[in-house]
């Protein structure tokens, strides 16, 4: 037993040293491209809800590959099913792949982490002053900051303003009698993207029967992804704040302050990532 042990110990080890003799620079330079090409594939789709279901799929597929290596019926439905999930893909995720390939066409600026926790601070105390002014003027208004899910599909059914947050801006956005007025605002990173955005209703009874299309819309948002919306009432200048579907009453600019500082932190205004 012991020789058996090591004969097949010194086949192993015999295999091994003829791999690594194969293993040339251009063997690296392949494998390295390899992972390049998902690196750079998985970086277009972040931010979007396509990460979530890339990762389901990828688990599935796991499954898939053990469970087909054994099921003869399974393996047999699978390569009769293939061409029409080929087919499938490119419509499930239309909306990412155009994203991605709009981002191939646009460059990045490279930010230091210093200058984006400034830009959040900076974000910040522009909507909370805004929110403030829009509350003391019972100005109706819906703005909406963009987690690590993306808003394009949304960003798409307004304006395109891509103009850096201030308060007065997003003040004209609102003041009653514009065009944009009774949509929703969209914030991404230390950008107003869009104004007059329409965003989806929640069918959910809201704890208050008072609450108009803005809350209900607020809410909906928040339902689908990791958004935070801010919502300020023109009929009393209440502010509320929905995240995770649910919603939060009666806020003064402190208190909408304290919870952008700690919940919404500058990481996730710029994507999800504080040291990108």
């Amino acid at each position: 037993m012991p020789e058996q042990v090591g004969s097949a110990f010194r086949q192993l080890t015999g295999e091994l040293a003829g791999n690594i003799q194969q293993f040339t620079w251009a063997t690296l330079l392949d494998i390295l491209l390899v992972a390049l090409i998902f690196y750079g594939f998985l970086r277009l789709f972040q931010g979007t809800q396509a990460v979530s279901l890339l990762r389901g799929m990828l688990i599935v597929a796991l499954v898939i590959m053990i469970a087909a290596s054994r099921l003869t019926a399974f393996s047999w439905l699978l390569r009769n099913s293939l061409p029409m999930i080929l087919v499938a893909i490119p419509v499930i995720f239309q909306p990412e792949l155009r994203r991605a390939l709009e981002r191939l066409g646009r460059t990045t600026p490279i930010i230091g982490r210093g200058s984006r926790e400034q830009f959040a601070q900076r974000v910040i105390y522009e909507v909370v002053l805004s929110v403030e002014m829009l509350a003391r003027a019972r100005t109706g208004a819906l703005i909406v900051l963009e987690g690590d899910t993306g808003l394009e599909e949304h960003v798409e059914s307004g304006e395109r303003i891509d103009a850096r947050v201030s308060a007065r801006l997003l003040e004209t956005i609102f003041f009653p009698g514009t065009s944009l007025h009774d949509g929703a605002v969209i914030i991404r990173g230390d950008l107003i993207v869009a104004a007059g955005c329409v965003l989806p209703l929640t069918s959910r009874v809201l704890p208050d029967s008072s609450l108009g299309t803005r809350h209900r819309a607020a809410v909906g948002i928040t339902e689908q992804n990791d958004a935070l919306a801010i919502v300020v009432s023109e009929e009393t200048g209440i502010i509320s704040v929905a995240r995770g579907g649910r919603i939060a009453r009666r806020l003064d600019g402190q208190r909408l302050r304290r919870l952008l500082q700690n919940l919404y932190r500058p990481k996730r205004l710029f994507g999800g990532d504080a040291s990108r």
